[in-house]
């Protein structure tokens, strides 16, 4: 079908279509509570699935959701709004345009998400901002995104929205498409060294080293730097005739309605959670593989957000989703975002194995899996956490 489109200076949107990789899902609108409420349409309920399992049933009726800790929005709809870098993108177009970012309501900003959000829901109407385009030299984006984050301005703010205003995480990034293929490039933010990119490329080949599965990576080569990392995007699978599909993914955060900005969850739970939804002991171990991981390498920014699930369309199951965003970083006053076992720091293997243990996995392989990734690890020069 056509996308509606509107112009962001119109008046506020007071009602949102969902749709699926084009399909009518259902409407939001706001409730008399000031949160959103949810319908699903009538021939999604016959046809369609859950996109939300637990706060979002396969079911009549109107759903409305809690004030806190989402500020009154779904967690699956909120995966879809852009933040960090593609939120500050957004409130500077916005104010380009004399608009308040403030005085823009959850409906309003789903509409300027539109169709170029991750994964396979879409808005409409669609707010007529920035088309996408082709991106230009990847060094003459990233002084961009630089000037932007020193000065506040940038005087090609329109490419910059159209190339990374939906993306989430902290730093500076495009989406963009390379041979047929969707990728996302970062670039380095205010507070990295300039080398980031290839720390981030070097970690995610030791990951896939370490049975870690992960989308393809690439270091994209660059006359200021070392390169720039970028990931194939795993929410879009190419077809056989060459076109994409968009593939329907949900966060963690998402799917317990919880904040990444909270840290309240435990890998025991991100594991009774991938239970729930994959019903698989295959899933878990590869959760369990990938917190030994963020541990020994040190990747304490392991909030609710850095882990999803993909729903398989063909087969009607949910999977764990590749990793993403694994870097080495100190966190918090020095913890993991979730904890394991209850710890956020001075954590060992008895703890990852305690972790795993309780998930249905078998000692001997819980103890098999952390002995081997701390040793791929420490063989590639890194000096293994805990």
């Amino acid at each position: 079908m056509p996308v509606q489109h509107r112009s962001p200076s119109e008046p506020p949107v007071d009602r949102v279509r969902v749709l699926f990789d084009s399909e009518p899902v259902g409407t939001l609108t706001m409730s008399a509570s000031n949160a959103l409420a949810f319908a699903y349409d009538q021939s999604w309920l016959t046809e369609g699935l859950s996109i939300s399992p637990l706060s979002l049933p396969l079911r009549e009726g109107v759903f409305v959701a809690r004030r806190d800790p989402l500020n009154g929005m779904f967690g699956v709809f909120d995966d879809s709004m852009p933040d960090g870098w593609g939120r500050l993108l957004t409130d500077r177009m916005l104010r380009q345009r004399g608009i308040e970012p403030s005085s823009v309501s959850v409906l309003s900003r789903l509409s300027i998400v539109g169709s170029s959000g991750m994964g396979a829901l879409e808005y409409e109407p669609a707010a007529d901002f920035a088309e996408r385009s082709p991106h230009a030299d990847l060094d003459d984006i990233a002084l961009e995104c630089a000037q932007l984050l020193k000065t506040d301005f940038s005087p090609d703010l329109d490419r910059l929205f159209a190339l990374g205003g939906s993306s989430g995480g902290a730093r500076p990034k495009i989406l963009t498409e390379l041979d047929g293929r969707d990728w996302i490039i970062k670039f380095p933010s205010s507070v990295d060294s300039a080398n980031i990119g290839e720390q981030e490329y070097a970690i995610s080949q030791i990951a896939r080293e370490c049975g870690i599965s992960m989308p393809q990576t690439r270091l994209f080569p660059s006359q200021r730097c070392s390169g720039y990392f970028g990931a194939q995007r795993f929410d879009r699978e190419l077809l056989p005739d060459g076109s994409s599909m968009k593939v329907h993914m949900v966060s963690a955060g998402g799917l317990l309605e919880t904040s990444h900005r909270l840290a309240n969850l435990d890998y025991s739970l991100l594991m009774r959670l991938t239970m729930r939804i994959c019903g698989s002991i295959h899933e878990c171990e590869r959760l369990y593989r990938l917190m030994c991981f963020n541990v020994f390498i040190g990747n304490r920014d392991d909030h609710a957000k850095n882990f999803s699930y993909l729903y398989d369309r063909d087969n009607n199951i949910w999977k764990l989703s590749p990793a993403y965003d694994l870097t080495e970083n100190p966190g918090i006053n020095g913890e993991h975002a979730t904890t394991v076992d209850g710890k956020g720091r001075d954590i060992g293997t008895d703890n990852l194995v305690a972790v795993g243990v309780r998930a249905g996995i078998s000692r001997t392989r819980c103890m098999s899996y952390a002995k081997e990734i701390r040793e791929c690890i420490a063989d590639a020069g890194f000096s293994v956490q805990s």
